[in-house]
């Protein structure tokens, strides 16, 4: 099997500590910047940056659906470079998402009937969901660049249903919500 070479070396008590640090950091900044709200006049529609945090899951959905198919051809290296792609794509949506709810608060859904169900399920879950699989893609990405390949399969197994699941859910969410913004 023509797998790729580590690319650092194992520390898993050093990789644990940053990986749950930076983790926690993530998910205190969007709880406390997703309750302020700045009064900030930037000179265009501040649900700009929800349309684009849309185009960014979509993105990172098609990467990862790339990145399987790849691993699934044992073509590694497109493997790696298309799972990195996703890595960064899902940072640039992580500072669109903060900046559209810093600038643009909060809007309510203003369905009805079974859509409000469909909509709040969604939702929920895309927020459970996405509030858990960071630590999961850093582990998994870890295993995979100390070259621990079996732990990186196991942790990808799990990882990658969930990150798709939480980037494509959140296409959907948008694609609700936006006719309800003001």
């Amino acid at each position: 099997m023509n797998r790729l070479q580590p690319v650092i070396n194992k520390n898993d008590r050093n990789a644990r500590i940053l990986i749950l640090l930076s983790s926690s950091m993530v998910f205190l900044a969007i709880v406390v910047l997703s309750r302020t709200k700045w009064n900030v006049d930037l000179g265009f529609d501040v649900h700009l940056f929800a349309r684009i945090n849309a185009v960014i899951n979509t993105i990172v959905s098609l990467l990862l659906i790339t990145g399987l198919i790849s691993i699934k051809n044992q073509r590694y290296l497109l493997h790696k470079r298309v799972m990195l792609m996703a890595m960064f794509f899902s940072t640039l949506f992580l500072l669109s998402y903060i900046c559209h709810h810093l600038f643009a608060g909060e809007t309510k859904y203003g369905g009805t009937g079974n859509l409000k169900y469909v909509y709040y399920t969604l939702l929920i879950t895309h927020i459970l969901l996405a509030a858990i699989i960071l630590p999961f893609i850093l582990f998994t990405t870890y295993r995979a660049l100390t070259g621990e390949w079996v732990k990186h399969r196991k942790l990808a197994k799990i990882t990658w249903p969930v990150w798709l699941y939480v980037s494509v859910s959140g296409v959907l969410v948008y694609l609700m919500i936006s006719p309800f913004y003001n």
